[in-house]
């Protein structure tokens, strides 16, 4: 199983949006980066979610439903989406300031390549991240 990491600006698209739906198309996407990391995205996958702009913490942890697919919102076929499904809210959220003062999560490529909307995590950042919010 991998790890990852999605950022959403609440106003747009937040955690409980997500959770009332119960599924969501991850689309729009248009960085090339962030695109590779949901093509290698695999069901079943765990997927942090992070509000960004307003909030700055991972609030949740979403799962890969459905694996990368052409994005509908597009003609262009060089952009993809994948479907995540609510799985746990976090106990507590865990903002972006204690990251960033945590020695085991310096490397995180949520501070490293701050500006991409859909990261890699690593096992032990995930497994971290899991211990600092309460969360089982």
């Amino acid at each position: 199983m991998n790890y990852w990491l999605v950022k959403s600006e609440p106003y747009k698209y937040n955690w409980e949006h997500l959770v009332k739906d119960k599924k969501a198309v991850w689309d729009g996407v248009r960085n090339y980066a962030a695109r590779n990391n949901m093509r290698a995205m695999k069901k079943g996958d765990l997927v942090f979610f992070y509000h960004s702009n307003e909030g700055l913490a991972i609030v949740g942890i979403a799962k890969v439903v459905k694996e990368a697919y052409q994005d509908p919102t597009t003609d262009d076929t060089a952009w993809s989406v994948v479907e995540i499904a609510p799985f746990k809210t976090l106990k507590r959220p865990i903002t972006l300031a204690e990251i960033k003062g945590d020695k085991k999560l310096s490397e995180m490529q949520l501070i490293k390549l701050s500006r991409l909307s859909v990261s890699a995590v690593k096992p032990y950042e995930f497994d971290h991240i899991l211990a600092l919010s309460g969360t089982k």
